[in-house]
């Protein structure tokens, strides 16, 4: 079982402002690639894994934001932590 939830909304700045959408499409494929599970929501992206390998996909988010040519990004985080384990499913499952 993974030990951590970790929301994120990444916020690339863009050159001359253009519409910022296909950065964020492109940063969700980067978590697709990565294979973790992962709930996307209107503003925010929630991903399940090992703490370590969800703060990695953040920087890969982060390096893609800047290879499609935003000079700078805003990662806004949330992170739970339980060594014996987090779901989404189990957090949420009162609510379904």
């Amino acid at each position: 079982m993974a030990n951590s939830l970790l929301s994120i909304q990444i916020i690339p700045k863009t050159k001359n402002g253009e519409d910022v959408i296909p950065f964020v499409d492109a940063a969700i494929g980067v978590i697709e690639e990565a294979g973790v599970k992962y709930e996307v929501h209107p503003l925010e992206t929630t991903m399940e894994g090992e703490l370590s390998e969800l703060f990695a996909i953040v920087e890969k988010m982060n390096e893609k934001m800047v290879e499609l040519g935003s000079p700078s990004i805003i990662s806004q985080i949330k992170v739970l932590y339980n060594p014996s384990g987090a779901s989404m499913d189990k957090l949420t499952e009162k609510y379904r």
